[in-house]
């Protein structure tokens, strides 16, 4: 893993950088994920947002997720990539969306949660652990 990773939006209006290793990876098949994503799941990294430098405007849209709780997603309003996640239930974590780094080449996921809503379509990775919700940490 990168302790040290950088990235941003299409148009280049948002940018950020990291410092530290994502506390955890994962692919999210959550409704609310595939609708943004307009795919199958949104692969993640969750990081502390005290490491978290973004430069440029960023639009949060709340929706209530899987879990009950608020998630602000985060997307740059001009060109509209989706970078970022804000669970209200782990208040000190942003999660980016791995396809938003600059090389996203190192990006592992190690797990696959809210796989109670993966569509079955959706080939997963055999080797990823499985969660039907997220795991409780």
């Amino acid at each position: 893993m990168a302790t040290s990773f950088t990235g941003g939006c299409i148009c280049g209006a948002v940018r950020y950088e990291c410092s530290a290793e994502p506390i955890m990876t994962g692919n999210c098949h959550c409704r609310d994920c595939q609708k943004a994503s307009g795919g199958a799941f949104v692969s993640a990294l969750a990081v502390p947002k005290n490491a978290l430098k973004i430069t440029g405007v960023v639009k949060y849209y709340d929706v209530k997720g899987d879990s009950g709780q608020t998630v602000s997603r985060g997307f740059c309003p001009n060109c509209g990539a989706r970078l970022f996640g804000k669970p209200q239930a782990m208040p000190d974590v942003t999660a980016i969306t791995a396809g938003s780094l600059d090389d996203p080449s190192w990006y592992r996921p190690n797990m696959d949660i809210y796989t109670a809503s993966a569509q079955p379509w959706d080939y997963m990775n055999p080797d990823l652990p499985k969660f039907s919700k997220m795991p409780q940490t």
